[in-house]
């Protein structure tokens, strides 16, 4: 899905990025290195950037989790709101676009507090469980919509009480309200909303922010 909003008209979302947006020359840079790049609209949009750093400073996150790391933008932005001692445990299969990732985490000074982890994610977070691995703090998950339920309930095990958990492209361009979409990612996102939507282990808001944002906080 875009960066842009598809609820938001560009001239508001163009005003939105030009009064509040606070983004770094070195996020900046990345943005427009994969603006060139195939996929290029899976890239987290910097306003949603900035909503996940806000959320990691507002509970003091020190040890977080990412779920689809593409070219790196949502990792260097959630690792340059951590603390110096925060870390990053990031999950992705691609050793071509996390290539791109490595490069401007150097660039920007916080490769040292992401863990690249080269496999596929259900067998990365089970190997966290099965080491008896808990209490992370904040977790993002924006990777391929048909294993999304599979990856919430792993990282929830593996969330501390009072966590949160960010979850993306959850309206996927409106398909989701639309009973006509059958495809296995829009059904995929429909019940997984659904899901949470009444889940009691957890309180839960989706947000319209780009394609729909659900923050989930573990009870």
């Amino acid at each position: 899905m875009s960066t842009r909003s598809f609820l938001v008209p560009d001239d508001i979302y163009d005003y939105i990025l030009k009064v509040t947006l606070r983004d770094t020359a070195v996020q900046r840079e990345l943005r427009e290195r994969t603006a060139s790049m195939p996929l290029a609209v899976m890239q987290t949009g910097p306003d949603q950037l900035q909503f996940l750093q806000l959320l990691v400073k507002t509970i003091g996150a020190r040890r977080c989790i990412e779920v689809g790391v593409y070219t790196g933008a949502s990792a260097l932005a959630v690792a340059l709101a951590l603390p110096p001692e925060g870390k990053i445990l990031a999950c992705d299969v691609s050793e071509g676009y996390t290539a791109v990732a490595r490069e401007f985490w150097e660039r920007a000074g916080v490769a040292r507090k992401i863990d690249l982890r080269l496999a596929p994610a259900t067998e990365t977070l089970n190997a966290l469980i099965a080491a008896g691995e808990r209490d992370y703090d904040f977790a993002y998950i924006d990777a391929d919509k048909s294993n999304y339920d599979a990856y919430y309930e792993l990282v929830l095990q593996l969330l501390r009480t009072g966590g949160l958990i960010a979850i993306d492209n959850v309206l996927w361009g409106g398909d989701v309200a639309n009973p006509a979409e059958t495809d296995a990612d829009t059904v995929a996102l429909r019940k997984l909303n659904e899901k949470i939507g009444r889940d009691e282990r957890v309180d839960e808001a989706l947000l319209t922010i780009g394609d729909g944002l659900t923050i989930v906080r573990k009870r």
